[in-house]
């Protein structure tokens, strides 16, 4: 876009924001603008209005291998806007008589054990839903991400004994994508159905959301998916899809804007739908009980939506903006990153939906801040410019000192390491097995239950006596997770244990990998 392009653009936003709501026409203006900037493949805009769809489209390609172009009934992950289908599907079976929000998870699961026996004792289905378990953020998503690992339903329930607590039970917010799934393998074992089934025939299907699958294997038809893209190598490129999870109640869902206008109106009509809304699908006291703050949270001083109070319902973020209730979430597994938002109170939805890792979470926030503000009459502001200038900042700031990292590790390569004293197996309580071997004259790790956490070992430095801590790459880039390995010795010298923790300081939080403590296994004779 060039600079009297830009110029008139910024104009004609300024003018709708001041004086109506933002045109379809200046949508794809600010979109086409935000997806250059940010380097994104593909992504999908709608908003619901009083009840009507009062803008859908897609905007650049699918992918960059096929070059299609993204329409308004393109899929797309929709990562952890699942968590309120999953929060529906428990409101369904609440309504149904068959468990109660109290519910012990227990009563239901009863291998389910945490890290005390009280909290075990009284930890109940909300809290499986409410992100204030104690635990800390992201704990045990090494089971989850990178994918393709083998981890089951029964290692996840089993897990949460050994993981130690950050805060006292039900007294801090802390994002946890583990218990999600234990609320899918509860509402399979209550319903007699798995998540995937439960959802496709509870939720999907009465809603008519026919594009919208509640995992992958249920598409037959593919055409129209969008593919994962990443810019973690450097260049813009698509990656391969994301495996199952154990079950989707996480983040499994596949769906588009089209359907997704359907799930907003929802939502916005208390549970009901159908051409005159004669239909329920849950009940305005269910639909409080989610839209209720649980967790509270701390508000980020929003001047420009002076807001109050921030905190989490049951699948949902909650705040206000302006003295209006903002019910909102966003979305990401590797390449897929999406925000749903609605304003209750004017009748308002926005969803965005993108295709590409990095640059995607920056497009839907520049695109629904600018949506936002239209509706909610505020003066012009340029999202995209600031986004765009704080993320350069943040990435050139963590890419620095990434950089220094491998700096160091280059001017390291000369040292002379003992490798024999790093070999071997080692073992952490709830993450198994890795092994520390020699490959053409380096050390490698490899994980033996997530095969994606693979890749040589570089020397970076040393502590005499105490600890050498090694650099690792993994040999798959785009997991965008490299991360330091620090061997630990025994006061005989011999390394007794492993901690970890990611070279970036700008890391996905569910690469937990501060959260593990290998020990050396001893040889077998």
């Amino acid at each position: 876009m060039n600079k009297i392009a830009s110029v008139i653009f910024i104009f004609s936003i300024i003018s709708t924001t001041l004086n109506s709501q933002i045109s379809s026409p200046e949508i794809d203006k600010l979109v086409e603008n935000a997806l250059l900037k940010f380097n994104v493949a593909g992504t999908s805009v709608a908003i619901v209005k009083d009840d009507k769809i009062v803008h859908k489209k897609g905007y650049g390609v699918k992918s960059l291998e096929t070059k299609l172009p993204v329409d308004e009934n393109t899929n797309f992950g929709i990562a952890s806007n699942s968590k309120a289908f999953t929060a529906v599907a428990l409101a369904l079976l609440v309504e149904d008589g068959k468990i109660k929000w109290e519910d012990k998870v227990i009563q239901h699961i009863p291998e389910f054990k945490m890290y005390n026996d009280y909290v075990t004792q009284n930890f109940n289905i909300q809290d499986l839903l409410t992100h204030r378990s104690g635990l800390g953020l992201g704990i045990g998503d090494l089971m989850l991400f990178p994918d393709s690992s083998n981890f089951t339903i029964d290692d996840i329930l089993s897990s949460f004994q050994y993981f130690k607590p950050s805060s006292a039970f039900r007294t801090k917010f802390d994002y946890d994508n583990l218990l999600y799934i234990v609320a899918g393998e509860l509402i399979a074992r209550v319903s007699g159905a798995s998540w995937e089934s439960f959802v496709q025939e509870r939720i999907l299907n009465p809603l008519k959301m026919d594009h919208s699958f509640s995992s992958l294997k249920g598409m037959n038809d593919k055409s129209n998916l969008s593919s994962p893209h990443s810019t973690f190598s450097g260049t813009l490129k698509t990656i391969p899809e994301s495996e199952e999870m154990i079950n989707g109640a996480a983040g499994g869902i596949i769906s588009n804007v089209d359907d997704l206008c359907v799930w907003m109106l929802l939502h916005l009509n208390k549970g009901k739908y159908g051409e005159n809304l004669e239909k329920q699908l849950f009940t305005e006291e269910s639909l409080r009980e989610m839209w209720r703050i649980h967790t509270p949270l701390t508000a980020k001083n929003e001047p420009r939506y002076n807001t109050h109070f921030s905190g989490y319902g049951l699948g949902w973020f909650l705040k206000d903006m302006n003295g209006k209730l903002c019910v909102t979430h966003t979305g990401y597994v590797a390449g897929m990153l999406s925000i749903t938002l609605m304003i209750p109170d004017i009748n308002l939805g926005i969803i965005v939906l993108t295709n590409t890792e990095m640059g995607g979470s920056d497009v839907f926030q520049a695109v629904s801040k600018t949506i936002l503000d239209s509706y909610l009459k505020l003066p012009y502001f340029d999202w995209t410019a600031d986004i765009y200038t704080k993320s350069q900042a943040n990435k050139n700031d963590d890419s620095d000192k990434v950089k220094e990292v491998w700096n160091t590790v280059e001017k390291n390569k000369k040292i002379e390491l003992k490798k024999l004293d790093y070999i071997g197996t080692y073992q952490d309580v709830w993450f198994g097995e890795i092994e520390i071997y020699e490959h053409e004259n380096q050390l490698w790790f490899k994980s033996l239950r997530s095969p994606l956490l693979t890749g040589p070992m570089a020397f970076y430095n040393e502590e005499k006596g105490k600890e050498t801590t090694f650099a690792i790459k993994w040999k798959t880039p785009d997991l965008g997770a490299d991360a330091f390995a620090v061997f630990t010795f025994n006061k005989n010298g011999k390394v007794e244990n492993i901690k970890m923790k990611g070279i970036s300081e700008d890391i996905d939080f569910s690469y937990d990998f501060q959260d593990l403590l290998f020990t050396k296994t001893p040889k077998k004779d």
